[in-house]
């Protein structure tokens, strides 16, 4: 495995772990605010600003031209993200950490699956085979077992 393939795994990772540790921080913020829509909108309200900052120190802020370019799904993204980030904020106090992050892993495969299938945005194809089957059915069992 290269050094590259080994950094792309850890930064990961530490996402990953990021993304445990945001539902319950963003869960908190919910509960002391009493709206969790709003919290949502704080959480990328902070993410926008930090962003926007670390942008402009790196002098990556792209020009208009530069966006007018990118094509219109390019800009789902948020939109996405905001599901992700409301989403995990109303059914963390719900189900759990463990449980909300194992459906949403789940959620992932089966949406990924698709993409990698029929080489959505223009990512290479993938065709769906057993094994990967097997992997989001082990996930789905990783769901009903952390909920028992």
């Amino acid at each position: 495995m290269n050094w590259n393939v080994l950094a792309a795994l850890a930064v990961v990772s530490v996402g990953g772990v990021a993304v445990a540790v945001q539902a319950p921080v963003n869960s908190a913020l919910s509960r002391a605010i009493g709206n969790n829509l709003f919290a949502a909108t704080i959480s990328f309200g902070v993410g926008f600003v930090l962003l926007l900052a670390l942008s402009t120190v790196r002098g990556a802020v792209p020009t208009l031209g530069d966006l007018r370019v990118a094509p219109w799904w390019g800009w789902l993204g948020g939109v996405l993200g905001a599901l992700y980030v409301w989403s995990a904020i109303y059914s963390v106090p719900k189900l759990g950490v463990v449980t909300m992050i194992a459906t949403l892993i789940l959620g992932q495969l089966v949406g990924a699956i698709v993409l990698d299938a029929v080489g959505a945005f223009g990512l290479p194809v993938k065709e769906i085979g057993w094994q990967r089957i097997l992997a989001i059915v082990m996930v789905a069992g990783g769901v009903i077992l952390s909920r028992l």
